[in-house]
């Protein structure tokens, strides 16, 4: 997987001192159009990752700003919301190679406090040190990413999510 390098710095920045990115995507305000919106429920929204580390990496997050990954929800709210990232997964696996699909929720109080979930496909034939969470990190690079290769892959997953 070819990688550039992602400057952590400045992008700790921007979510520290910027509005919530997520808020902003739910409300069609995010400045930079780079999450192409993928699903959508009455609870919930997926779209594409603006630093992929890996090709068809999707966050899912409730509509609603959120910060504890359990408290803050009822089960049947938590459900419904596992529901979407279940239908999402299976939609990137139906589009891109997968090896191994990791779901996590990552968020901190401190920058990007709205509580998401990350839908991140490895592809087949990474190596063992390359995989989970070295495959995650932004830190060793995110994938080279142009608006016009996010609309084709959203494209793409949303007609999966039709079938």
């Amino acid at each position: 997987m070819q990688r550039i390098p992602f400057d952590l710095e400045a992008y700790a920045q921007r979510v520290q001192s910027n509005p919530c990115f997520i808020c902003e995507v739910v409300a069609g305000t995010h400045r930079d159009g780079w999450h192409e919106v993928v699903a959508q429920t009455e609870d919930g929204i997926a779209f594409l990752s603006k630093y992929p580390t890996l090709l068809g990496h999707v966050l899912v997050a409730p509509k609603i700003h959120h910060e504890n990954v359990v408290g803050d929800f009822s089960e049947d709210a938590f459900l419904r919301l596992m529901r979407l990232v279940h239908r999402v997964a299976r939609a990137v696996e139906a589009t891109v190679q997968v090896e191994r699909t990791y779901l996590l929720s990552l968020g901190s109080q401190q920058g990007n406090s709205h509580v998401h979930w990350h839908i991140s496909p490895l592809p087949p034939g990474v190596p063992y040190h390359q995989q989970q969470f070295h495959a995650l990190m932004a830190e060793n690079g995110v994938l080279p990413w142009t608006q016009e290769q996010a609309n084709v892959l959203a494209g793409q997953l949303r007609a999966a999510l039709a079938h």
